[in-house]
């Protein structure tokens, strides 16, 4: 293992546990991809007292669900697993159909917004920070990124301790520590996402070209990690589904 690298881990080491003294408690959100299980190890070896959760969307390849049962085997640091909102999903299938995603950039935010963003508030709920994977280089999106930010969208801070590694440094990681990873890696699926919003890229494709393919790459974001006047647009519609489906419930009890 280079120098660079093992700096580059030194670092990543010194962001977490800054991250795990000043702003307990905080929870590393793990979406299962390369770089997320290199944090998986990291977080596990050296700083268990940060939590992990992943978000299941119900839309999630079968790879994915082995990487989970994976994970829950070989670390001792429990793997949290959030869902979406039943009435919240059931409500946008209603109105847009079960892939009604392809229809329309927005309408493929608002599924986001069901299957994730939501489910992800309530996993940062009472939480002082939380941990991503994100790199720089993934993504046009993402060149803006800093290690350390405070998330006005969640009103917390977010660390992004890998910002500065390359794809190289991950998979250098990956196999110098065994570390599981998800198999469709292997059939050149470098970024991973729900079953029907991703597929594999051809040599010479952006890494991320395999995510929401049909769309123009500034928009490739899910609402997880950025927002913009058509999420938030998708937002206000959901949160007043939401609202609506609260209210029953309450009727209903």
């Amino acid at each position: 293992m280079s120098t660079e690298l093992n700096k580059k881990i030194a670092d990543t080491l010194a962001i977490l546990k800054r991250a795990s003294s000043q702003y307990s408690p905080v929870v590393f959100a793990n979406s299962l991809g390369a770089e997320d299980m290199v944090l998986t190890d990291l977080i596990a070896k050296h700083q268990p007292d940060i939590q992990m959760f992943s978000l299941d969307t119900g839309r999630l390849p079968k790879e994915t669900y082995d990487l989970i049962q994976e994970v829950s085997q070989q670390y001792t640091l429990p793997l949290h697993v959030y869902f979406p909102d039943s009435k919240l999903t059931e409500e946008y299938v209603g109105k847009n159909g079960i892939n009604g995603f392809y229809d329309s950039v927005e309408s493929r935010k608002a599924c986001c917004f069901v299957r994730k963003v939501e489910p992800l508030r309530r996993a940062l709920k009472g939480k002082g920070a939380w941990i991503t994977g994100m790199r720089r280089d993934q993504a046009v999106t993402r060149g803006t990124l800093e290690a350390s930010a405070f998330d006005n969208d969640n009103g917390l801070q977010k660390f992004n301790p890998l910002l500065d590694w390359s794809h190289n440094d991950v998979w250098a990681y990956i196999r110098k520590y065994d570390v599981p990873y998800n198999k469709l890696h292997d059939q050149f699926y470098p970024s991973l996402g729900c079953a029907p919003c991703t597929r594999s890229i051809s040599p010479g494709e952006d890494i991320r070209a395999g995510r929401w393919w049909w769309e123009s790459p500034d928009t490739k974001e899910c609402g997880l990690h950025a927002s913009n006047t058509s999420l938030k647009a998708s937002r206000e519609r959901i949160i007043e589904i939401a609202s609506r489906a609260s209210e029953t419930q309450k009727e209903t009890a």
